[in-house]
């Protein structure tokens, strides 16, 4: 297990076609729900079912994950951004799946962002470096709570071990569990987002992420 979370390195072998935005948190405290996040979501929630009664009129919000995945090679109505599928079970009234604070802090900041984001557990990345990449031929990892997630062709993050994370489905093996103590957010964007708006974006993220897990980032 990495004994240095706050040492890591990031190399987008994507960066023609996709902006990438990350940063690592340390001292979590997670917990099962929290009435506090619970009633942030809600009223996030609230807010985007009253602006948008539908999802199809939520189309600027969607608008920059659906160039990503285009950008990607990826048709986003037949492989949603998790932002999007988020986005439409809040407007739709679904409730959003809970799972603990930090993930459930990810989610709504991912509703604040409106683009895909994902969360990993730093002490099970294996190395100090992880890397955007195209999946190759046969690389799969198993998904969470579903089974295995094919990656050939797809965009992926692979530390020393290979794939643990991409913008539509995530690994087990790197998940955020209530034992997890050090945080890596990943943030994705097209290419031709600015730097300014990425950072304003994970500042954000990780304004949520400390008020609801206690995490500093580092």
């Amino acid at each position: 297990m990495n004994q240095t979370p706050a040492r890591l390195s990031f190399e987008n072998r994507l960066a023609d076609r996709v902006a990438v935005g990350w940063f690592v948190m340390t001292g979590a405290t997670i917990e099962p729900e929290s009435e506090a996040l619970s009633l942030a979501i809600e009223a996030r929630v609230r807010t985007l079912q009253e602006t948008y009664p539908e999802p199809a009129l939520a189309g600027d919000l969607l608008a920059p994950a659906r160039r990503l995945y285009w950008d990607l090679g990826i048709d986003p109505s037949k492989r949603r951004p998790a932002s999007e599928a988020l986005l439409r079970r809040a407007i739709q009234g679904k409730g959003l799946y809970r799972v603990n604070t930090a993930v459930d802090a990810a989610n709504l900041a991912s509703l604040s962002s409106f683009l895909p984001v994902g969360l990993y557990d730093r002490d099970r990345i294996e190395g100090d470096t992880v890397v955007l990449r195209l999946g190759e031929e046969g690389e799969s990892y198993p998904g969470i709570g579903k089974g295995d997630i094919h990656l050939e062709g797809r965009p992926l993050l692979a530390d020393a071990r290979g794939p643990f994370g991409n913008p539509s489905a995530d690994s087990l093996r790197t998940s955020v569990g209530l034992e997890t103590r050090s945080l890596l957010f990943v943030l994705y964007a097209p290419a031709q987002t600015g730097r300014e708006e990425i950072e304003r974006h994970l500042d954000e993220a990780a304004r949520i992420l400390e008020t609801y897990t206690g995490a500093r980032r580092v």
